[in-house]
């Protein structure tokens, strides 16, 4: 059985391209175009590890975020965001956030290996 990842990114095209990304390297992946979306995907779906983006629509990333952590879901989550660290609101860091990635410096296959290291650290990777 693969990794179940839930990617949570309000523009459809940066979502497309990292639901292919990602099944193509051998992930099970869900994905959803806003904060309310995410949250339904993710309580549905339990996913190993979230992708979320901060900026979107309905539901910020950051409130997304601290719903699941009021809840006691400490799914690991990587911010995946074109929001510097500098300009991203202090307390994420109190929401144990995994890492913090700009997409604009990051390959899509940078993200994957990212994924699965974190994967890795938690002890609960199924891939190769």
């Amino acid at each position: 059985m693969s990794n179940m990842i839930a990617i949570i990114e309000d523009e459809k095209n940066i979502l497309d391209m990292y639901l292919m990304k990602f099944r193509s390297s051998g992930f099970n992946v869900m994905g959803a175009e806003d904060g309310e979306e995410g949250l339904k995907l993710i309580k549905d779906f339990k996913p190993d590890l979230i992708l979320l983006d901060l900026r979107m629509p309905k539901l910020s990333g950051q409130e997304l975020l601290k719903k699941l952590r009021a809840d006691e879901d400490n799914t690991p989550v990587i911010v995946l965001t074109n929001i510097s660290q500098n300009e991203a609101h202090l307390d994420l860091r109190f929401l144990k956030v995994e890492k913090y990635i700009v997409k604009a410096y990051t390959t899509p296959s940078q993200v994957v290996e990212e994924v699965k290291s974190s994967l890795k650290r938690h002890g609960i990777y199924s891939g190769s």
